[in-house]
């Protein structure tokens, strides 16, 4: 929150005394001390604006950043080519897993696709025929690295695979993890995996979207709705029914990984101590109790409102009451308008009463097809009339309204506390029936398959690399062997400084400005390192050329000291002038950086130049004068 106080302090840089000297030398050692404090805020007004976008690329929230072990990455870096090259080799699991998968086979081997329809849908629609290839990525392409890819758009895609071994939620931690790439971006779809229930009655070639899960996870989009779904179904303990519960929404700014075109890296781990986290790019975006951060809650409420309570007839819920004992005073009159007419206004002379404001067209004429039966009698369009445009006013005059001084409304009693208030009545409190309290939601149903179930208006969303483990080095090797060679491709081949800088300033139109004053402030230092000089150098010739008066040695230096004074508080005056103008266009173009004691200061300061700048528009004194 900005502070309501706020001081406007120039400081010169650490190393630059400001010590005034005397003699000819002051000018040249005051100008660079200006010039330098120039340079000085210009470097840190526009180290501040980069670093703020920066940030804003980076990450529009703070996010926590893991560790992770790179060591298996096997990389080939050639410097002579002009693009970077790498030795991709299909990742390995290098400890306990539950599923793991790769598409570098080329084919889909153990995913089975689903032949069932979708209930309460159109037929046209209903039937999962989404189709599925298994292909390279378009941009940035690893040779050797193959991805599941979704193709058809307004289609029903369903895809689903057994694990190794189903993961049963005790002592354990899960760690869900897999890569996802919008190589079109995206506008209405999602990109999130099920993990389905354990059942003796799984079968899937009908996984569809009712089939029962234990997890959902994954990125969302629809219009501007960007989402990062977390979603477990929690059994209630004592009706056996099941209820979602929702992750609470990431506080990170998620547009960028719908919109770039790089594969991201998505990550689930849930803990048996009852707490999770989300992580995009192997950074925390979101974190959480299972107990605590859910919606709606893991448990329900110990008490309730009683349903069956009622709020009694004469309950008194008015705070504010008319006072009774209140009367209408006697000179109280409802009947005055709250208008009247003016009676001191004047008709404007040149008033043209007999002029209408609006005259037939003259130069209209009637349609060759107009039909008077059909269309009626036609009439020429009304246009202004022109002798109007320099007259008052056309037509009939009439007073102007004003405002009735002696207007004062339906009169209503004053309010006083209503001496019976009793308060906004709810319903009482009893127990809740349906209350339970489960401590370790960590358990949830068992998993034994993971399955895609989507709908895209986009095509091309590429998916690599999925792995469900309980370790986290384990998820971390996989990813530094499959998504860490992406990553390192895609920066390789990002564009040069300067198209970076134009991308930007598409996004942001003021970096423009900016772009400009950095271009223009070595010009403007350049100008004001060399100008001031050139007036010290004239002021002192002018002096010379004064043979009104003998001038002695000790008064010829006496008068380039002075002249040196007089030359450096004029520039002193010049570089506030400068500053003034420069918070000035600085306020114009950042109207939200300043507070308002600042902006007072610099309209005063603004003030306080015009007027010694008309002061100072007198002819100069001619040499004669000043050799008096």
């Amino acid at each position: 929150m900005r502070s309501s106080m706020c001081v406007i302090r120039w400081e010169t840089p650490p190393g630059f005394a400001r010590e005034r000297q005397t003699g000819p030398s002051i000018l040249p050692i005051n100008s660079m001390q200006v010039q330098w404090d120039w340079l000085y805020l210009g470097v840190l007004l526009i180290s501040s604006v980069t670093a703020e976008i920066h940030d804003e690329e980076i990450q529009d929230a703070d996010v926590e950043v893991e560790d992770f072990d790179t060591n298996s990455q096997e990389t080939d870096l050639d410097r002579g080519s002009s693009s970077l090259e790498v030795m991709y080799k299909t990742p390995e699991p290098t400890g306990e897993v539950y599923f793991t998968e790769t598409f570098d086979d080329g084919v889909l081997t153990g995913w089975i696709l689903s032949k069932t329809k979708k209930d309460d849908t159109d037929e046209n629609i209903a039937k999962y025929d989404g189709r599925w290839e298994v292909e390279e990525l378009k941009e940035n392409t690893v040779p050797g690295d193959r991805g599941l890819v979704l193709k058809s758009i307004a289609r029903h895609h369903a895809v689903s695979a057994m694990l190794t071994k189903p993961f049963i939620f005790d002592t354990k931690p899960l760690i869900v993890q897999y890569e996802v790439n919008f190589q079109d971006g995206i506008d209405c779809g999602g990109a999130y995996v099920k993990l389905l229930s354990s059942s003796d009655d799984l079968d899937l070639e009908y996984f569809f979207d009712k089939t029962p899960y234990t997890i959902m996870f994954g990125p969302d989009k629809c219009g501007e709705d960007y989402k990062l779904h977390f979603i477990f179904r929690h059994k209630n303990p004592k009706t056996g029914d099941y209820e979602e519960k929702h992750a609470k929404r990431p506080d990170v700014d998620l547009k960028k990984f719908y919109s770039d075109k790089r594969t991201h890296l998505y990550t689930l781990v849930l803990k048996p101590d009852d707490t999770f986290e989300m992580l995009i790019d192997q950074s925390v975006v979101s974190k959480g109790s299972l107990l605590e951060d859910m919606v709606p809650p893991v448990n329900p409420l110990k008490e309730i409102e009683d349903p069956n309570d009622k709020k009694p007839d004469d309950w008194d819920e008015r705070a504010k009451i008319p006072d009774p004992n209140a009367v209408k005073p006697d000179d109280w009159d409802e009947d005055e308008p709250s208008k009247i007419e003016d009676r001191d206004a004047v008709k404007p002379e040149g008033w043209l009463d007999d002029e209408l404001q609006y005259i037939p067209d003259p130069n209209a004429e009637k349609p060759q097809d107009w039909d008077e039966e059909m269309d009626g009698e036609w009439e020429a369009p009304q246009i202004p009339n022109p002798k109007c445009e320099t007259a008052p006013g056309c037509g009939e005059w009439v007073r102007p309204m004003m405002t009735n001084p002696n207007y004062k409304g339906k009169w209503k009693p004053p309010m006083i506390d209503n001496p019976n208030y009793q308060g906004i009545w709810s319903p009482q409190k009893i127990p809740n029936p349906d209350y339970f309290e489960d401590f370790h939601p960590f358990e949830m149903t068992a998993v034994s398959a993971i399955g895609l179930e989507l709908w895209s208006m986009t095509p091309d969303i590429y998916f690599d690399n999925f792995i469900i483990c309980s370790e986290k080095e384990v998820a971390d090797r996989w990813a530094a062997d499959g998504w860490d060679l992406k990553k390192l491709v895609a920066s390789a081949n990002e564009p040069g400084m300067f198209s970076q800088l134009v991308t930007a300033a598409e996004d942001r139109p003021w970096l423009w400005v900016l772009y400009i004053l950095t271009l223009a402030l070595p010009v403007g230092l350049g100008v004001l390192f060399c100008w001031p000089t050139k007036k010290i150098e004239e002021d002192i010739d002018y002096k010379k050329m004064d043979v009104s008066k003998p001038v002695t040695k000790g008064e010829l230096e006496k008068e380039r000291g002075e002249i040196a004074d007089e030359a450096e508080l004029e520039e002193e005056k010049e570089n506030e002038d400068i500053a003034v103008e420069a918070w000035s266009t600085w306020l114009l173009l950042f109207p939200d950086s300043a507070c308002p004691t600042e902006r007072r200061q610099i309209e005063m300061k603004k003030e306080m130049i015009k007027e010694k700048r008309k002061e100072g528009r007198k002819d100069p004194p001619s040499g004669t004068e000043k050799g008096k």
